[in-house]
């Protein structure tokens, strides 16, 4: 296999090691302390993202869901309320990780890691789009996501460090 250089240019990665009790919490505290537009939360099952979709919107945050649970109209309409700037968070889980552009979106997490760098560099290249920055940040739990991370770096040539105490928001953000 060829190893092809990452080029989404202007997006900055980190990733996060952390036990399945830490995830939510971490979430949080960087959603309170990040700067962003708009984001996105990628979970690996319908049920996570459901979950985590339910603690944002208990904790008054503009979250909306869209997993593959939903009705294609209900998804639709999710995804226009989200595109619309009425929600600044999607929880979601792969559905989401293609083929779509929103311009606003400057922040990815990976709750889960994905099953692939494949899908890691679909998710990923959600942030950033139209030539602006973006930030994108995995949390990588247990071995087999340790595993994706080190497929991801080595598959594109790039070394991701871990999240620092402080991100500079000029590094994902336009101004």
């Amino acid at each position: 296999m060829i190893k092809k250089k990452l080029t989404l240019h202007g997006l900055v990665q980190y990733y996060c090691l952390l036990t399945e009790k830490e995830k939510t919490k971490t979430l949080l505290s960087l959603l309170y302390k990040l700067n962003y537009n708009q984001t996105i939360i990628f979970c690996k099952s319908i049920e996570r993202a459901k979950f985590l979709n339910e603690i944002l919107e208990k904790m008054d945050l503009p979250s909306i869901a869209i997993h593959g649970k939903r009705g294609q109209d209900d998804r639709i309409e999710k995804y226009k309320e989200f595109k619309e700037f009425k929600k600044r968070i999607l929880v979601t889980t792969n559905v989401m990780a293609r083929g779509i552009d929103i311009e606003r979106v400057n922040v990815v997490f990976n709750y889960d890691m994905p099953e692939d760098s494949d899908t890691y560099l679909h998710r990923v290249g959600r942030a950033g789009r139209f030539g602006t920055k973006g930030l994108a940040i995995s949390f990588v739990g247990g071995d087999e996501e340790t595993k994706v991370l080190t497929e991801v770096q080595e598959r594109f040539a790039i070394k991701i460090p871990t999240l620092p105490e402080t991100i500079d928001q000029t590094t994902y953000r336009n101004n």
